[in-house]
């Protein structure tokens, strides 16, 4: 199936997640808001390409139609893995997906599979896959949220998050492990904890 563009992605999600909420699809104003647009005409555009590409329908001449077409939605990206105790840069593109879709998960989700202990205090072990949410105002993140930090020359690393003045602190849950204590500016956090899955198969 044919590749979407970052604009199309957010409104495909953003519809998918509406309409399972709500059992009908939004009206273009309400696109227009969501997507924070003053002219239908982007969101237009956007259906289009969309329908073209196979991931909504609608029926002609008829208000709020809009379908998303089932098992399109390919699951939670696994972008790789995340590090609890040494530090591995995670990838971009999905390596794998896995179906979630009888759970309820914010927009957006995405997966890490965990490597590492530093976190079994937590009930986070090795080969668990952890789901998070981008981060979008990690200045409002309160202290103690399990999150996906990228530390500049160091890596990314899933810890215990806290802030005091200009300096984090990112804490494992296992005492062999030390902190990571740097300054805000060296930190990126690239999401935060919404679940963790095991497979005791």
């Amino acid at each position: 199936m044919e590749r979407l563009t970052e604009a199309q992605k957010q409104l495909y999600e953003w519809l998918a997640e509406y309409i399972r909420g709500h059992q009908h699809s939004p009206s273009i104003r309400q696109m227009m808001q969501a997507m924070n647009l003053k002219s239908p005409a982007p969101i237009q555009s956007r259906l289009e390409h969309l329908r073209n590409k196979g991931y909504i329908e609608w029926s002609e001449g008829k208000a709020r139609t809009i379908r998303v077409l089932q098992g399109l939605k390919q699951g939670v990206p696994i972008l790789g893995t995340i590090a609890a105790g040494g530090l591995i840069e995670p990838f971009t593109e999905a390596v794998e997906n896995i179906d979630f879709a009888h759970l309820s998960l914010p927009p957006q989700t995405y997966a890490l599979r965990v490597t590492g202990d530093s976190m079994i205090e937590d009930s986070i072990v090795e080969g668990d896959l952890v789901f998070l949410r981008p981060v979008l105002e990690p200045d409002q993140l309160k202290n103690g949220t399990i999150v996906a930090a990228r530390v500049d020359s160091i890596g990314t690393t899933l810890k215990r998050f806290y802030r005091l003045g200009d300096r984090i602190t990112l804490k494992p849950a296992n005492p062999k492990y030390d902190p990571i204590e740097v300054n805000a500016i060296q930190v990126q956090v690239q999401g935060s904890l919404v679940a963790i899955w095991r497979n005791y198969n």
